[in-house]
């Protein structure tokens, strides 16, 4: 697939966590609590089941592509450097480019295109310009549903912690933090449905004109950060309580299907036990209306899809036609 063009990538899957807190839904006195969705089934059955945010993978992606872009001098906005995650739409940046000129929708996300990776690939909400109340959105390019657990495969216990202070005063005030505190954190496992989209195709395309501000040099980078640190968050998920429970990620199967047209690479959720089959169906059909636009490639374990994602860093961005 070496130098083949890519419009969009998803990833439908069952992911397999053990003794993981990687998201939850605050505290209650000293319980903390997981998080909890209720969702339906194929047959209409109601299921109460634990969940991880797509905020938390778009974190945890968000993370490894600024290092990525840090190692490999892509454009970062000053917010970015650090980590804010108000990104372009704090700070003085566009405030100063646009001193002194006309204010425009395309004019202000060419600027962000150009100015951030992370701005133009996981979006951001403008929201002032200096002294300028605006409301001019980027929509991010990478997209992750919650990743939830499969109904009867999942589950959450919770273990008893404590915190012993040796030479405490015992003088125990209104904030005081000392002596033998009790806590009580959850551990989930489970057999985890995975879905995540990325639109290839607007890598530094401006959604208003259809242009592509940067050059094809700069797209093809930020696709190759953009996989990279796909590769990363599976292997490194770096979301809550991970100093202490790392998450045993034992599988990985699914479905990674590739467009190389405007079609939209099919995604089915592994909340249906028949998701492969279902995308295959899907890309057969597809295939009938746009010839060869699908490809798919099954994994079976992180290795499967390493080697599936790192083939994928050889491709370039699909660019959309300039308009005569």
């Amino acid at each position: 697939m070496e130098n083949q063009k890519i419009s969009s990538i998803s990833i439908s899957g069952e992911m397999i966590l053990n003794l993981h807190s990687l998201n939850n839904e605050g505290g209650e006195g000293n319980q903390i609590m997981t998080r909890q969705l209720t969702i339906i089934n194929k047959e209409g059955e109601e299921y109460t089941v634990n969940g991880i945010s797509g905020d938390m993978f778009k974190h945890i992606h968000t993370a490894h592509l600024i290092n990525y872009a840090k190692v490999n001098n892509l454009n970062l906005c000053s917010n970015c450097q650090i980590g804010n995650p108000n990104r372009l739409s704090g700070g003085e940046e566009l405030a100063n480019f646009f001193s002194g000129k006309n204010i425009i929708d395309k004019d202000v996300i060419n600027a962000v295109i150009d100015k951030c990776t992370i701005d133009d690939c996981h979006g951001v909400l403008i929201t002032s310009i200096g002294t300028n109340k605006k409301n001019i959105a980027r929509k991010s390019i990478i997209e992750f549903g919650w990743t939830i657990g499969i109904p009867d495969k999942n589950n959450t216990e919770t273990f008893l912690h404590t915190k012993l202070v040796p030479d405490a005063t015992g003088i125990r005030g209104e904030s005081s933090n000392e002596g033998q505190n009790i806590f009580h954190r959850p551990a989930n496992h489970g057999i985890y449905a995975f879905v995540c989209n990325i639109d290839v195709y607007r890598i530094g395309l401006n959604d208003i004109t259809r242009v592509y501000p940067i050059d094809e040099n700069e797209r093809i980078n930020r696709f190759k950060g953009i996989i990279q640190s796909l590769i990363n968050s599976f292997l490194d998920p770096k979301g809550a309580m991970t100093s202490t429970q790392k998450p045993h990620i034992t599988d990985f199967r699914g479905v990674v299907a590739i467009s190389k047209k405007l079609i939209p690479a099919p995604t089915i959720s592994a909340i249906n036990p028949d998701y492969k089959e279902e995308i295959i169906k899907i890309a057969e059909n597809l295939n009938k209306i746009e010839n060869d636009s699908i490809i798919l490639s099954e994994f079976n374990g992180l290795g499967d899809l390493s080697k599936i994602l790192a083939d994928l860093m050889n491709c370039e961005p699909y660019s959309i036609p300039k308009i005569s």
